[in-house]
This record gives C-alpha cells, structure tokens and sequence, in this order.
C-alpha cells in the first residue's frame, strides 16, 4: 500500500462522528483493497468521504424532522428554530442512511450505476437528505433545496409541512414518502411487503438492483421468502436484497429479534435457498463491501457451466438500533420522534437535540469534499443514480397481432379461450419483451392452457409430461400478492395476470401500490414508461355460481373504479371479440394497471372486429334497438347482464315497447372527471348524448353492486324516478347461473319488471302470473329460466 493509501486508510479506520469501523467491516474492506479490483488508494478516499456524508445526512434527517431551519456553522439551535409540530419516520430514515451512502459508494467503486428500490418509503428523509447533499435531485426539487444553508433549511421546513396548493396538490415537491419527485424513486413503499415480492422480478440481463428491505415487512409479506426459487441468471439481472434489520416495529420488537436476532434470520434464509452474511448496519463502507460481495457472489454462480437452481442468491443482513445516531436509539419511541419531547417548547429536549446534532455536525467544506469523492458519475461516464436503469423504462411498443375474429353466425364460444390464443401470439411477436404471467394456481382452468404451454410454470427442478420449466414464464404460487408481483414488477417487458375473480381482491394493496404511483407521476410530468398491464378476473361472481360466496365476489372491479380512470381501467367485455379488443387495448397503453372481468363460459357473438374495436375505444355501444324513438333504455355491464338484458328487450318489444339494449364496456369513462387528467380520458358530454339519450327512462344492469355504479355513472342518472339499477345485492351459494342472476335481482324477469314501471306498464300486461308469482317469491324461479328468445 503507498503512503498515501496508507494515510487515507488511517484516516478511514479512525470513523466519523457516531461512525466506528468494526474489526469484521476492516478486515472485508482491507481484502477488498487486496484484491486487485481497485487502486486502494481512491478507494479508502471514497470510504473517508461516505462517513462524512453519511453523518451529514443523518445531521439532516433529525433537523427536517424537528426544525425549520439549519445553521451551517453548527451552533446550538434555539427554540424559535424548531417545529411547532414536528414530524417524520426519525429512527428507521437514520438507519437507511449509510445504506443509502453505501450504495453510492459502491456505485463509485465500482464506476456502475446500479438500481435502487426501498420498501420502506416511510424512511425517505435518508434519500432526499443523500441526494440534496450530492446534487442528485428531480427536476421539481432543482434550485428548491440544495446543500447550502438556503437549501437545507427550505427541506427542513417542507418537510411534513403539509402545505397546498390552489388546486388540492401538495405545493412542495416532497411527501412524507418516496414519490415520483424523490430523485430515482420507482416505489412509494407506502405498503410494506410488497417491495419483498417484486425486486427478484425487476431488473433485465446487464442490470444490478439494490433493494433495501425492512424487518417488519419480513413479517408482512411471506412470498418473499421465494426469491431463489424465481431468480434466473440467463434472463435477469443481479438482485441485492440488504434487509435493515433495526429490531423493532412501531411499538414493539419484530418477531426476528424475539426469536433470535441476526443469527436466526441467517439459518431461515439459508433453509429458503439464500446464501446470507451479516453485516454492520451503522457503517457505510459495510453496506458498499457488501453490495459488491453479493455482486461478485451472483457473477460468479452465473459463469459456472453447470449451475443449477435455485440459486444461492446472496442476501445481506445489516444489524443496527433503530435510530441509532440519536436519542431514543433503540426504543419505540425512535419509530418518529426520539427525543420524547419538543425541543419548542421542552428545553431538555432542545438539549439533547442539540448535542446529538453536535456529534453529527460535517463543516462545509468537508461536505463539498466528500461529495466530490463520491458523485463521480460523471468523472465515470455513467448517469446519476436518479437515472438508474429502473427509473427510466421505456421497453419498445410491442408489436400487437390483429386479433383472429369471430364472424357472425359463428356458435357461442369462450373468450378466455381467444384472449388466450391472442396472448401467445403476443407473446411471439415480441420476443424482445420479457414475458411473466402471474398465476394465483389455475392457469389451464382458467382456460388459458395455450398460454402454459408456450411460457409454461417456473420450476427449479422440471417435472416429466407437466407444463413446467426451469426457465418458464409463468410465476405460479398459492399467493395472489406474489404472483401479482412478478408481473408488475416487469416493467422491461409484457405481462399477464390471471385470477379468479374473487381471490383476485388480495391483490389489491400491491395493484393500487402501482396505480397510485404511475398517476402521481402524470400529476407531476413525468408519464411512466412501462406497458400496461392487464389483470384478467375470470371464473367470475356469476359463473362461479357452483361455488359458495366465498367465491362470489365483484369487489376488486369496485374498488379499481374508485381510483383514477385513466390509469385504472376496469373493462367489461361481452364476447370473444370484445375481450381481444379489449386486451390489445391495454397493450397500447402505458402506466396503467387494467382489470378485464371475462367470462370463461362460452358466450354468444355480439360483435364482429372493427365494432368490438369501437366498443372498446368508446367503452358503450348501442346492441339492439334505435336510440331515436327508443322508450326505455337497458344499459348492461356484464356478458351475462347483456343476455338478460337482451331477453328483457325482446319481451317488452312483443308488448309493442321501444326499446334501446347498450353494452358498456368501461364505465370509468362515463363518470364526472375529478380532474383535467381523467377529463382528458372520459367522455364528452357529446359522447354522453350519442350513446345516453337525455331523459330516457333507463335501467343499468352490472355485473358488480349496484349502488357504487350508480354513483359512478351520476352522469345517466335522471333521478329515482327515471332510473334504475340492478346488480350484485351480497347473495349467493352453490347455485346455477340463473340461480345466481334471480337470486340477485337481475333476471331477464327483474329487468322486464323494472323498466315497466318506468314505462308505467301494469305487471299482467307484460308478465304472466306464474312469473309474477316468482318474482314475488310465490313461485319457482325454474319458470323464469325456461324463457328464450
């Protein structure tokens, strides 16, 4: 080692404010420098500078949680400077910081940019403090904050300030999470868990992502224990999970210190097919010696000739306190605020924030030094971290096949079984874009068995004459989140998800995760890139009619239509042709997360190609009737709702009634718009009019409750008196189709009963008294279900 290595090594081992090197982190960090990787020379002045800014950024963190402002000369605060309210995730945003600096420098060491995704987006402070350190912030942030006292004191005072602006939208470029203006963020991580079950599935070949993982979501989402089973070197990039192991929840201990700490973790990683190390969770140079060693680790499994899976997927245990650096360390208090009073008005705590702000005080000028050593992209010819592969995908449009339509007078037949032929040849046509299926358990059931057998399941050992494969497509487990998750996270590529219906609702929380993410983005300019994705819901509430209620359930559609319609689409196609315009649709979008409620039961033709293309670009079409002159409108959202509306239409035309049978395919489309982004993808009051005529009487048929519909379609409402709605009323159990649809109220019968007493009929003149009598519950329904048309 040269005498200046030797010197700065010196400096490095000596630590920085509350910073101790361990002799284990030495000893990794000496091999390192022995290694002939790097000059150990730049090296040891990269680790010198991580302590630094790691301690400065921590010197940040408990300033943007307590005060208002900072003093660059590093005196004592007095009470004026400090928050009336203070706010923040204090302790966890402490420990992420030398893992966040760590990345950096291993990043510099390296001259790699690789990827970051952190779980935890409660602990953003750490990422914004870092970046505004560094200069490596969004655009929204530029000249707002940087490392002067200006800039640090206006991100103390934003910080949790809760300001608005006139138009409802947060006015300062910083939440209490990571969002789309935290410089790199591809996850708000506001649901923990879900960060666990989609890295493995993230990065594409030549790519490395660092994943910062928490321990209390350990216990929240347990498919992440499948990250060997997924990972592939031959079609996916290096994966670095480095879990945050603080020990505590928000008020207690998480179940990995009570049952043993570190030790225990390690043994239940290993027995899941990871290859774990502990390392030191205060120290920086730990956390980048780490991401490197995990690298190599990976680089090194992926040249053996004859690897075999699972593989021995690194994972790096980072042992600290939680809020260690600070009062409160180690204690729920440090969850969000350590100090146990408000240094405003509570001298002691003032005190004590003074002191420990002290100890973590960085001058100026060493912070330009250190910032200097470690933002070396461009020195490296690399692109910032903010700019890391993950954070800008933009895959190519996929090249989308016309669809093979039905043509008319063809017999009824099963859209999930188009869709599925559709897919493949998708698939086909893009070889280019990685391809994931996320699969719950029932992909052939659900009658996508072509799809299976061209991706077919990921297995770490192949089972002879099954639909299985080391390197299958097709992510399949009894964990609706998990397999969600595959395909989410395949940003790079083209994905599926398939479900039943009802199960699908578990998916929620990691579908909304998403939505609410992209459509942050668009709010603030920056349109996400990655091809939508469509969650396919089949064996639905009706056709599940054989199961009990368990099974019967349209709230996963419900509660998509409640979030924004041009990034949350709910679509309800009729026939084959509709769910292949229907899929091909989502295809062309981008950002969007698109649910399609399908029947897999054979259905009849309704529209030929280029009409179920309209269907769809419009989300309404007129079926049977004339809408000039037309009494009554039937308005059904559903396949088996536009059935029975359709034998409703016809008994009340053999009465002499007018009347209009239109299909709507997506009703987020026709609700008032909350918004210029959603007005921009609704209907026009034109549309409105073409497809709705004003003051129509109108029954609305849906396939989900009708209560939330008719509050999303308030635009068709005339009233009570005027309209309608039928739906899904909460009842069911093992019946048939039509047990389902009468037991609903939403029988051919129900519907013929609703729109006559819009239309002032009497109920003799257009029922017979045995359906009368089944309607009114005298009766056997088996006499409503004998009607045909």
């Amino acid at each position: 080692m040269s005498g200046t290595a030797s010197k700065m090594f010196n400096t490095w081992r000596k630590g920085y404010g509350p910073i101790v090197h361990r002799e284990e982190t030495v000893e990794r960090i000496v091999a390192l420098a022995s290694s002939g990787r790097i000059d150990p020379q730049p090296l040891y002045r990269m680790l010198v500078a991580a302590d630094r800014l790691t301690s400065a950024a921590m010197w940040s963190v408990v300033h943007m949680t307590y005060t208002k402002r900072v003093d660059l000369s590093g005196a004592p605060l007095p009470a004026d400077a400090f928050k009336t309210t203070p706010e923040g995730h204090t302790g966890g945003s402490l420990n992420m910081v030398p893992a966040f600096v760590g990345y950096l420098t291993a990043n510099a060491i390296s001259a790699t940019t690789r990827s970051w995704l952190m779980g935890q987006g409660h602990c953003v402070a750490a990422i914004e403090a870092v970046n505004v350190l560094t200069g490596d912030v969004s655009p929204a942030q530029k000249g707002r904050y940087d490392r002067s006292e200006k800039g640090l004191s206006q991100l103390a005072a934003d910080f949790y300030s809760y300001k608005i602006g006139p138009d409802g939208a947060p006015a300062v470029p910083l939440g209490s999470h990571a969002g789309p203006n935290t410089a790199g963020a591809i996850s708000e991580g506001g649901y923990l868990g879900f960060a666990e079950v989609q890295y493995v599935h993230m990065p594409l070949p030549g790519e490395s992502l660092v994943a910062f993982l928490s321990d209390g979501a350990f216990e929240e989402q347990r498919g992440s224990d499948w990250t060997p089973r997924w990972w592939r070197a031959e079609d996916s990039g290096h994966v670095i999970p480095v879990m945050i192991l603080n020990g505590r929840r928000i008020e207690e201990r998480v179940q990995i210190a009570q049952q043993g700490g570190a030790t225990w973790l390690a043994d239940h990683l290993k027995l899941n097919g990871f290859d774990p190390f502990i390392v030191d969770g205060r120290d920086p140079a730990a956390f980048a010696g780490a991401i490197l060693e995990a690298e190599r680790r990976l680089q090194s499994f992926a040249a053996e000739a004859a690897h075999s899976y699972p593989a021995p997927v690194p994972y790096v245990i980072a042992e600290t306190v939680k809020g260690f650096g600070f009062p409160g360390a180690g204690t729920n208090a440090a969850h969000n605020l350590p100090l146990g009073g408000n240094p405003a008005q509570d001298e002691a705590a003032r005190t004590a924030f003074n002191d420990a702000a002290r100890v973590l005080f960085v001058p100026p000028d060493e912070i330009e030094q250190a910032v200097a050593a470690i933002a070396v992209h461009g020195k490296q010819g690399r692109v910032p971290e903010s700019r890391h592969p993950l954070a800008l995908r933009r895959p190519p449009t996929p090249v989308l096949p016309e669809p093979d339509w039905t043509v008319a007078g063809s017999p009824p037949d099963c859209a999930m079984h188009a869709i599925d032929r559709w897919f493949v040849r998708l698939v086909d046509a893009n070889p280019g874009l990685r391809p994931r299926v996320g699969n719950p358990d029932e992909l052939r059931s659900n009658h996508m068995g072509a799809t299976l057998d061209r991706l077919r399941h990921r297995v770490n050992v192949s089972e002879p004459n099954v639909a299985d494969a080391v390197d299958g497509a097709v992510i399949t487990a009894l964990n609706e989140e998990a397999v969600a998750g595959a395909a989410l996270a395949n940003k790079g590529g083209i994905n599926l998800i398939v479900s039943y219906e009802a199960f699908a609702l578990k998916m929620l929380g990691g579908l909304r995760q998403e939505i609410v993410f992209a459509r942050r983005q668009r709010e603030v300019g920056q349109k996400p890139g990655w091809v939508s994705v469509p969650l396919i819901v089949t064996s639905h509430t009706w056709e599940n009619s054989k199961n009990e209620q368990s099974h019967q359930d349209p709230t996963i559609g419900e509660a998509l239509l409640g979030e924004m319609s041009d990034t949350a689409r709910v679509l309800f196609p009729v026939d084959t042709n509709s769910a292949m315009a229907a899929l091909r649709a989502v295809y062309q979008g981008r950002g969007q997360v698109a649910c399609l409620i399908v029947s897999k039961r054979d259905m009849p033709y309704r529209f030929g190609g280029e009409a179920a293309l309209k269907f769809i670009a419009d989300g309404a079409a007129h079926i049977e009737g004339e809408r000039d002159g037309a009494e009554l409108q039937l308005v059904a959202i559903g396949a088996y709702q536009l059935e029975e509306a359709l034998k409703a239409a016809h008994r009340l035309k053999t009465h002499g009634r007018r009347v209009l049978v239109t299909a709507l395919s997506e009703p987020g489309r026709f609700r008032i718009p909350r918004d210029s982004i959603e007005a921009a993808f609704t209907a026009s009051e034109q549309d409105i009019a073409a497809l709705f005529p004003a003051g129509l009487p109108r029954v609305i048929v849906s396939h989900a409750r009708p209560e939330p519909m008719l509050g999303l379609l308030r635009r068709l409402d005339s009233g009570p008196q005027r309209t309608v709605a039928r739906g899904y009323i909460s009842r069911g159990g093992t019946l048939d189709v039509a047990g389902m649809l009468f037991a609903n109220r939403c029988s051919w019968a129900h519907l013929v009963d609703a729109g006559g007493a819009l239309l002032g009929c009497k109920r003799e003149e257009i029922l017979s008294s045995t359906e009368q009598g089944a309607l009114d519950g005298r009766g056997d329904p088996a006499d409503l279900a004998a009607f045909t048309f």
